[in-house]
């Protein structure tokens, strides 16, 4: 039987890992953090429902909802409760049309699929990374960064794990962001790799904060607002009316704001949670007026985790995909073949039957 290793362990790594090993196949998932589901990362508490990830996907992705059902949770998809944004011009918040928000934010995904909102599950996006995790058949191996990787002599790969222990395998997806992938494939495969490496990757940081409904003016009746250009101080980009825009965000008489930041890598590396939550205070205080400090706040950080989909990127991508050809090594996931969940999705399903094409080993 061959053995198939899946480098990454986020919704991608996890979807490939899942078709796979449904069909019979010994599959191996290494993670180099300590838990599942990368930029998905639903947290729970106290009646709020925090997003530090993803907060959904591109409404209308034929990818989800097929994964979604295949997993048994078809049913716990959720629209959107509205679908007007706002806009924030420094002084006062004005109603956009359909897509501008999308445009303005500068969302990378098809002129098809602006306006038409975001789909979520009813327990968060984690939802999705819960149903694969219970029907995986593949071995999860947490905390297990891959150093390195090279050609077997006899044939497929030997990975050498941050632990000092080796793995070999027979076939290899790797679904992580561009500069790991440049990394680890950079030493068999030379230029096509290596040069994934000077791809661009933003940060960010979103600070949610959670108020008694009563303190907010607005009446919150829009998904969010979007920052223009000019009156983004301190890099606040967006303000996300979470418990207005999707269902079950936060306990009756409450309000759940979630604000956008572009860090620069200092803020990024130095600056505490504690000091981003007064930053978004202030930055929600321009748009609503004098606001009394959150009842609770909740920062997410991260760093180089949004690709930037250039022409360059793009060309890296499929230098580097022609140069693996027959391989037995494939890309999957967001970093790669499209930005986004949908597109992390729709990678993941077509390296899955990629797959198929390969030798099975022996």
């Amino acid at each position: 039987m061959r053995h198939l290793a899946v480098i990454g362990a986020g919704v991608a790594g996890l979807t490939v890992a899942f078709r796979r090993s449904a069909l019979g196949e010994r599959v191996s998932l290494f993670e180099a953090s300590a838990r599942l589901g990368g930029q998905l990362h639903t947290e729970h508490a106290e009646g709020f429902l925090i997003e530090h990830g993803a907060e959904g996907f591109v409404a209308g992705s034929d990818a989800l909802a097929q994964l979604a059902a295949a997993l048994g949770i078809g049913q716990e998809l959720r629209e959107q409760l509205v679908r007007e944004s706002c806009h924030f011009d420094g002084s006062r918040l004005t109603r956009l049309g359909p897509g501008e928000a999308g445009k303005l934010l500068g969302f990378q995904v098809g002129a098809r699929a602006l306006g038409r909102g975001i789909q979520s599950f009813q327990q968060g996006m984690s939802a999705i990374v819960e149903a694969l995790r219970a029907r995986l058949g593949a071995r999860i191996r947490l905390e297990s960064p891959i150093r390195a990787l090279q050609r077997a002599p006899g044939g497929g790969f030997r990975l050498e794990l941050g632990s000092g222990e080796a793995e070999a395998c027979d076939a290899l997806v790797v679904a992580t962001g561009a500069a790991d992938a440049a990394r680890l494939l950079g030493p068999v495969w030379g230029a096509p790799a290596a040069e994934l490496a000077r791809s661009r990757a933003l940060s960010s940081v979103t600070v949610s904060l959670a108020y008694a409904r009563e303190q907010l003016p607005h009446a919150l009746d829009a998904t969010g607002f979007v920052v223009a250009e000019e009156a983004q101080v301190e890099g606040f980009r967006a303000c996300t009316f979470a418990s207005s825009k999707l269902p079950g965000r936060a306990p009756p008489g409450y309000a759940l704001l979630r604000l956008f930041f572009r860090p620069t890598s200092e803020q990024l590396r130095d600056e505490t949670d504690a000091e981003w939550v007064l930053r978004a205070e202030r930055c929600a205080a321009l748009a609503f007026g004098p606001l009394a400090p959150a009842e609770r706040a909740w920062v997410s950080r991260w760093d180089r985790a949004l690709p930037v989909f250039d022409a360059e990127h793009r060309a890296r991508v499929s230098a580097l995909e022609a140069a693996l050809a027959g391989s037995g090594v494939l890309l999957a996931g967001a970093a790669f073949h499209g930005a986004g969940i949908d597109g992390a999705v729709r990678s993941a399903e077509a390296a899955a039957l990629a797959l198929a094409a390969f030798p099975t080993g022996s």
